[in-house]
């Protein structure tokens, strides 16, 4: 199936509910028909482009005049298995919660962590996810897709996806360049269960003990706690990425904030916390006009019902500026600004 619309709203395709559109909307569910379309519609050539899955990751700021590509293309399968290890191969357009559901319930393991975070398959090795102690890099095979610059299909294994934390070559050499239509996933028919993060293990014991299922559901229960539900208030996740500094500045920190939570992240560096960095500046909770911070969880920047993209925008550069000042930590957006 294809679609092409113009002057098109995309309110229900970005998760903070912003009342905006583009010129042009194209939507295709088979990879084959995004050439064929691009060589009928030869203007593509002269505009901006974007590239949509579910809009979980976006801050529009204002209406975009350009082309938007969805590619909605569905469906999962399992390409090969051997003793310990399954390859599934999933269409870009699948919901992520729903491919992580379909592996527990099939017992193929490593991506339980990953419930219940928002968006489709294609967004998930742009943007890296991570969660809970696993990360989707570890569990990523290859990214199919259409090259725009060789007007090519392409197929980028894993160690060239140059994946770093919430990055990747899809967010920097290859943006707005490579339309992802599938990812092939290699996941565990005997996982090594990640419980060590946060309270996961004492959620997974309260449901009964260890299992693929019982991750899953500590997971969703912890997440659903702590995090707005988008169809309700409308907010991105995570608005900003946990800071990565020097272990002599997170030492510092640490001596002046005994309580800072603070992560190893190898090569003399630590990760931060974000939400907490942000909660002790007073945003928790935080309110201006439509535009807030979420009262749960200091890390989710929401919109309580009519906020512009320039309001968020603008109330996200005051928190960053406030940290900034109290902890001389530069906090970086994960959300992308689609200008």
């Amino acid at each position: 199936m294809i679609r092409f619309k113009q002057d098109f709203s995309l309110k229900k395709y970005n998760t903070f509910g912003l009342d905006v559109s583009t010129g042009n909307f194209f939507e295709f569910t088979e990879a084959e028909d995004l050439p064929e379309f691009l060589c009928y519609f030869r203007s593509w050539q002269q505009m901006p482009l974007l590239f949509l899955g579910g809009g979980s990751n976006l801050l529009f700021r204002s209406n975009f005049e350009g082309l938007v590509i969805h590619a909605n293309v569905p469906g999962i399968r399992l390409l090969q298995e051997d003793r310990n290890s399954v390859w599934l191969e999933a269409g870009a357009g699948e919901n992520w919660d729903r491919f992580v559901s379909w592996c527990v319930n099939y017992q193929y393991g490593g991506i339980e962590n990953l419930s219940l975070i928002p968006g489709n398959v294609g967004a998930v090795p742009v943007q890296n996810i991570g969660a809970y102690g696993v990360e989707i890099e570890n569990f990523v095979v290859s990214v199919k897709g259409f090259d725009l610059m060789t007007f090519r299909f392409r197929e980028i294994p894993a160690a060239e996806c140059r994946f770093a934390y919430r990055n990747s070559i899809f967010k920097n050499e290859l943006k707005d360049k490579f339309v992802v239509t599938s990812v092939i996933f290699r996941l565990e028919k005997f996982p090594e269960y990640q419980l060590h993060y946060g309270d996961l293990k004492v959620e997974v014991e309260k449901l009964g003990g260890e299992s693929l299922q019982h991750i899953r559901e500590a997971v969703i229960s912890i997440r659903s706690r702590k995090l707005p539900d988008p169809e309700i208030l409308g907010n991105a996740g995570s608005f900003f990425k946990n800071p990565v500094v020097r272990n002599e500045h997170a030492q510092q920190l640490k001596l002046a904030n005994p309580d800072m939570p603070v992560y190893a992240a190898g090569d003399g560096l630590s990760k931060l916390a974000a939400g907490w960095l942000i909660e002790q500046c007073g945003w928790k909770g935080y309110r201006e006009g439509d535009a807030g911070v979420h009262q749960q969880q200091a890390l989710v920047i929401v919109n309580h019902g009519k906020a512009t993209g320039e309001q968020l925008l603008s109330l996200s550069s005051k928190i960053s500026k406030s940290v900034l000042e109290r902890f001389s930590v530069e906090l970086e957006p994960e959300v992308l600004v689609v200008n």
